[in-house]
């Protein structure tokens, strides 16, 4: 479902827009769907980790302009970030001599907040796509048990198709450690890959909490405005997810820093080493784990209009996930991993505080049914399956 919802997203972009950017981690499936879109049309496909491919591009210039008749695919774009004044030109050159300006379909494992610090904007030029893991959408049957294996590997297609758990953990490490030893470095941050996967796995601990930066500076002996930035760096990698807070219009007195989320759970998983569903019933991390699954699920889904946040005030009444579609719609979600969720006062009251125009419970099981104060629980699939429909 995902594939064909990513695919179908960046053909109609590259229709509308001369430059297309698929941006995800790593290992996430962005040059297989790339390869899918190129089997249907002539089409160069360049990754910029290979000698061979950089060669081609001494000259991108003349390169680039030889084949203007065909999509040209550049993987791991924010290895070469100065192509992006190169791209400028060609289409801006086209744009003045009123041809039709090539296609490029650019993958990369950055953020573009991180490439913008070194290379030339392509605004009013260029159309963004973000592509997670896979999801519960993606799952081969609607089980319990594909849900779950989904939940302890992540959304990794390596992880989670893996033979047995242990793997889906071997490959896993593998992935933390080409992300720490190889990739920083080459994207020119010279930090410590014992001190990164240090705060990492901190962030794991602190899975969905807001964090002190000098706590987290103190642990790793540095400073917290350098921790700050070590933070911000994994979030620009696309590997942990800040969660901004809700306080628009509040007249109490609120949680205003945001959360934090490791993104993949499989990684969380990993860096916490919880190995098998088993480990992960019993291990402190669990509800704060499905929590960031349920999230992270969500957001693979959501239509870049749709903004979200979370609420808290200083008296505990407390929202996990808003999602404000307009000005006029705003869900309330409570993240629940039980079958049968309790829900407390707190909940009600901080709906009430934001005005919310639907109160939605996602649990764990894979059932719907109402609840009192007008409230819906749902199974993960059924508010996936909803969100699709409304997209």
């Amino acid at each position: 479902m995902l594939n064909r919802l990513i695919t179908s997203q960046v053909e109609t972009a590259l229709q509308q827009a001369p430059a297309v950017a698929l941006l995800g981690p790593r290992q996430v499936g962005k040059t297989t769907l790339a390869r899918q879109l190129s089997a249907n049309r002539a089409a160069i496909y360049l990754d910029l980790e290979s000698p061979k491919d950089l060669i081609r591009l001494e000259d991108p210039v003349a390169f680039l302009s030889r084949h203007a008749d065909k999509l040209i695919v550049l993987d791991e774009i924010q290895r070469k970030p100065d192509l992006f004044m190169t791209l400028r030109g060609i289409i801006d050159e086209n744009r003045l001599a009123g041809k039709k300006s090539e296609q490029f379909l650019l993958l990369g494992s950055a953020s573009m907040d991180l490439l913008r610090q070194s290379s030339e904007s392509l605004a009013g030029r260029i159309h963004y796509i973000n592509m997670s893991g896979l999801n519960v959408l993606e799952m081969p049957h609607e089980t319990l048990s594909d849900l779950h294996r989904l939940w302890l590997r992540g959304g990794f297609p390596d992880s989670f198709l893996a033979d047995s758990d242990a793997n889906s953990m071997a490959w896993l490490e593998m992935l933390v450690r080409t992300y720490l030893e190889r990739d920083v470095p080459q994207m020119g941050f010279r930090l410590s890959a014992t001190r990164l996967r240090r705060l990492w796995t901190m962030v794991a601990h602190s899975q969905g909490e807001t964090l002190n930066f000098s706590k987290l500076g103190s642990n790793l002996e540095v400073d917290g405005k350098t921790a700050s930035g070590y933070l911000d760096l994994l979030v620009d990698l696309m590997l942990v997810r800040r969660l901004e807070p809700w306080f628009e219009n509040a007249k109490k007195r609120m949680v205003k820093s945001p959360r934090f989320y490791v993104r993949d759970s499989g990684i969380l998983h990993r860096l916490l080493d919880v190995t098998d569903y088993d480990g992960l019933l019993s291990h402190p991390v669990l509800g704060k784990s499905w929590e960031g699954f349920v999230i992270e699920n969500i957001h693979s889904i959501l239509a870049n209009t749709v903004r979200s946040y979370y609420y808290r005030t200083a008296a505990g009444s407390e929202i996990d996930l808003l999602l404000r579609f307009s000005h006029r719609e705003l869900w309330a979600i409570e993240i629940k991993n039980g079958s049968m969720p309790k829900i407390k006062a707190g909940f009600h009251q901080a709906c009430a505080d934001v005005g919310a125009t639907q109160k939605i419970v996602i649990h764990g099981g894979d059932d719907d049914f109402p609840l009192p104060h007008d409230t819906q629980a749902m199974s993960l699939l059924s508010f996936m399956k909803r969100l699709v429909q409304i997209r």
